[in-house]
């Protein structure tokens, strides 16, 4: 994949607007089981779906922490990057609100606009991005998020 580089100028200028739509990820079961293994969350919502029938969710639904670090992936709907860049990093969030479960086997996308793009010294952007987790089928979005990244340039 080529990304295409951008002055500060042109990366400015879309600031308010909508850069990328990822596509539709499938979160079934296996992936929510690999996940509770791996950060060794195995509550009964995620991986039982006998019981998890019988709450209100009417089966297993996806870590909150699963369906947002898909962010990662999702992302990338929403690639840009400043000429003369040589690296960029992973910042942190502003703000993070789970707002709704992701059943499983529903597939769910990322929605990203840009909200800001300043100069913190001399070689170093951050962006923050508007991220909203979109489910399929469904009115209200599993997650919105302010996104910070950080890129370097030459």
């Amino acid at each position: 994949m080529t990304i295409k580089l951008h002055t500060a100028d042109e990366i400015r200028a879309k600031i308010g607007t909508e850069i990328g739509l990822s596509d539709w990820m499938m979160i079934d079961q296996d992936m929510i089981n690999r996940f509770a293994d791996l950060t060794d969350d195995h509550q009964f919502i995620h991986i039982d779906p006998e019981a998890a029938a019988k709450t209100p969710f009417g089966g297993t639904i996806a870590h909150g922490f699963l369906v947002l670090s898909m962010i990662a992936s999702m992302g990338k709907a929403a690639s840009f990057a400043m000429q003369g860049i040589y690296m960029g990093v992973n910042y942190g969030f502003d703000k993070v609100r789970i707002m709704a479960p992701v059943r499983s086997g529903k597939r769910i996308r990322g929605r990203f606009a840009l909200k800001d793009m300043i100069e913190r010294s001399p070689g170093q952007w951050m962006a923050t991005l508007d991220c909203t987790i979109e489910i399929e089928g469904e009115d209200k979005p599993a997650v919105k998020a302010g996104w910070l990244s950080l890129q370097f340039v030459k």
